[in-house]
């Protein structure tokens, strides 16, 4: 069925068509239209109080839910203030789409160069013409939902001119060859400590690895980007690299081959390539063929999809099976210490201020099961990532592509907008909440469930402990975070002790109808070892 429209209005209607059922952004003249158009489609706008914010929701709207996320935006600044956003999404391979109104006119004040702004961020590029609206639209979505952060310039001139509205149907999604994995079975066969480390090209393919992991017995790691992929399974050693316990380094260190799925074996994964042994076989399986050997030489490489490579050396295993890593010693380790709340430390709170590991192992406790994480940049970025445990993979939401502070808040807000059936944690320091604090506006408007966990070591952690600037320039006056949020309309709590977490418990009783900030007041005196690990690498 074909009828006349406008071409924005066919934009916007071609992509709720698609399924498109949640749209972010902050409206004005250049797209007005679109957005209205999605919402006539079916699809909801959450309106923020910045794009930098909404382009961030999207991305882990998309990370959350597993469908293709949209932005919309004003032409011009509205594109710049949501850059941030953009270059987070494209170097994470978030599947977003990016409504981008676009001045062509060189004098308007609202032009950029808008190819060249999304390229520089390593985002896509298509502009819509009228006589190929629908096309253009269904090209963007198609080359979004395999993995691409778009950028959809949305010509002012053309978005009013009459289009022909029809829904392509999107090309049927063909299983891709799966490659020969002969010198991957070989490994495996000859393996006595292997271990598998799934990345971010892992998170869809849980089942299939742990199969051929029972089948050759291989313990399993993650990236921090897959935090979550492997909870519950008894030879899980959670995140490799910077967050990784003491006993998954010694294991991970003595394994003699280390398969990386969907991972590219970054500094971040390998502790700057020093966490693999020398003498360990290293073998990466990555959809993308040019991902093979970017961070270290690998010995074998190889080229195809995780879930179905797994599959497939699993079935040329069978019957086959060994035992591996995997002994009633190394299981009975892991099971005392494969945690990092299992691991002693010297408690460090005061009189005025607690440990942020103290608080972050009490809210592990108090929080149900059945939750979502979602953690800013920061020096105290770890405290949430290595205590707070999460249900599953798309539990732990990790805005890390591009490591801008400031992006949490707004992360959470996403993740929850996708996940309203559980509680959402933004993980947050206080820099990167002064940063974002506008959108506790869009959190109070929502009415989500979400808890707001400032680490408060009233500084920027990290150029206080590692770059050794002038300390007035990076610390704050102690600020009463709490008070900003109650001014809000958010619940709040000021927390320096353990037992200064009581609201938080009558909060989660119910009904959590407005969101609750916990203002922890953390000690600062110690410096992040995973930030003094990574700067080694800058």
């Amino acid at each position: 069925m074909t009828s006349d429209a406008s071409t924005a209005e066919v934009v916007g209607r071609v992509l709720a068509a698609h399924g498109v059922r949640r749209v972010f952004g902050v409206v004005g003249s250049g797209n007005f239209h679109v957005t209205n158009a999605l919402v006539a489609g079916g699809a909801t706008f959450v309106a923020t109080a910045h794009e930098a914010g909404a382009a961030t929701m999207a991305d882990a709207y998309a990370r959350t839910s597993g469908a293709v996320g949209v932005v919309s935006v004003h032409q011009g600044p509205g594109v710049t203030n949501a850059l941030t956003g953009i270059a987070e999404a494209a170097k994470s391979h978030t599947p977003l789409i990016v409504l981008a109104p676009e001045a062509t006119a060189e004098r308007s004040n609202f032009f950029i160069d808008l190819r060249a702004a999304a390229t520089a961020v390593g985002a896509r590029f298509q502009r819509v013409r009228a006589e190929r609206a629908a096309e253009d639209v269904t090209a963007a979505y198609r080359a979004a939902a395999q993995g691409n952060c778009v950028v959809l310039g949305l010509p002012l001139d053309v978005q009013a001119r009459s289009a022909r509205f029809s829904v392509p149907e999107l090309p049927e999604q063909l299983a891709e060859p799966v490659p020969s994995v002969a010198e991957l079975v070989a490994a495996v066969r000859a393996a006595q400590r292997p271990v598998f480390i799934g990345g971010r090209g892992a998170r869809g393919a849980r089942e299939p690895l742990v199969r051929l992991a029972d089948r050759c017995g291989a313990l399993l790691a993650v990236s921090a980007a897959a935090k979550g992929l492997f909870t519950g399974d008894p030879w899980n050693l959670d995140v490799s690299g910077g967050f990784a316990t003491p006993l998954a380094v010694e294991l991970i260190g003595a394994a003699d081959l280390v398969v990386a799925w969907g991972s590219t074996l970054n500094m971040w994964t390998t502790r700057h390539q020093r966490l693999i042994g020398p003498h360990a076989t290293v073998v990466q399986v990555d959809r993308d063929p040019t991902a093979l050997g970017v961070n270290r030489p690998v010995d074998v490489g190889v080229a195809g999809d995780v879930a179905a490579v797994a599959s497939t050396v699993d079935e040329l295993l069978d019957p086959w099976r060994g035992n591996g890593y995997r002994s009633d010693d190394v299981r009975a380790r892991i099971a005392s210490d494969g945690r990092w709340r299992d691991v002693s430390y010297v408690d460090d709170s005061t009189a005025g201020r607690i440990d942020p590991r103290t608080v972050s192992v009490a809210l592990d406790d108090l929080l149900p099961a059945e939750r979502t994480v979602a953690v800013d940049s920061g020096n105290f970025m770890g405290y949430p990532s290595m205590f707070l445990s999460v249900p599953d993979v798309v539990g732990f939401c990790f805005t890390q592509g591009f490591q801008s502070v400031g992006l949490g808040l707004a992360s959470a807000l996403g993740a929850a907008v996708a996940r309203p059936d559980r509680l959402t944690v933004a993980a947050l320091g206080d820099g990167g909440f002064l940063m974002s604090a506008a959108e506790l506006v869009t959190a109070v408007r929502l009415g989500l469930p979400l808890l707001i966990v400032v680490y408060n070591d009233a500084a920027y952690g990290a150029e206080v402990h590692h770059f050794g600037h002038s300390l007035e320039t990076v610390t704050f006056p102690d600020t009463d975070l709490a008070a900003i949020a109650r001014g809000y309309g958010c619940d709040a709590v000021t927390v320096r002790a353990v037992d200064d977490l009581d609201p938080v418990v009558s909060w989660l009783a119910g009904p959590r109808d407005r969101p609750m900030l916990v203002d922890a007041k953390v000690t600062g005196e110690r410096g992040s070892w995973w930030l003094e690990e990574a700067f080694k690498g800058h």
